[in-house]
């Protein structure tokens, strides 16, 4: 007898419902998802650090999601933490909707996912990367995965506060 497939799983802005849906903890990737490139980031179990990963080229989404299940098997991943784009004023526009749709379509792997405020993540790894002294050049092709880190490393924090 074959198990059933997994059907979609959590979608969530709440970090506790997602902390509640990882009851161990777990590797967690993170992504920030932009027109033409996603960055992804990884955080160890313990939910101590998160790390640059690879800039995905983005596509159709059948093949990103055949990419980043790839990533997720490799890594042992538990969850998925995608940067969601508020307004300024905490409003969602456009790519708001655009990334909670991508978050329902990914949840089909059967991981929860968590949307996290992405709104000063971009500013942040740019800043963090000029810091290293770090060529225009070397900081475009890894603004996105130093993005997704910040992410993250700020969803991972936040994480931290429950027990576990």
């Amino acid at each position: 007898m074959t198990e059933p497939a997994p059907g979609p799983a959590l979608v969530t802005t709440s970090s506790a419902d997602f902390r509640a849906a990882l009851p161990e903890g777990g590797a967690l990737v993170g992504l920030d998802l932009g027109t033409q490139t996603i960055g992804t980031a990884f955080a160890d179990a313990g939910w101590r650090f998160a790390s640059p990963g690879k800039t995905l080229k983005r596509g159709k989404f059948g093949a990103d999601k055949a990419l980043l299940a790839q990533l997720i098997a490799e890594r042992s991943v538990r969850g998925i933490v995608i940067g969601l784009p508020l307004n300024m004023d905490g409003s969602e526009g456009p790519r708001s909707q655009s990334s909670r749709a991508y978050a329902r379509n990914l949840a089909v792997l059967g991981l929860p996912v968590l949307l996290w405020d992405e709104r000063w993540s971009t500013m942040g790894a740019e800043r963090g990367l000029i810091d290293q002294d770090m060529s225009r050049a070397k900081r475009a092709e890894r603004i996105d995965s130093a993005a997704a880190a910040v992410i993250l490393q700020a969803a991972i924090d936040a994480l931290a506060g429950a027990a576990f």
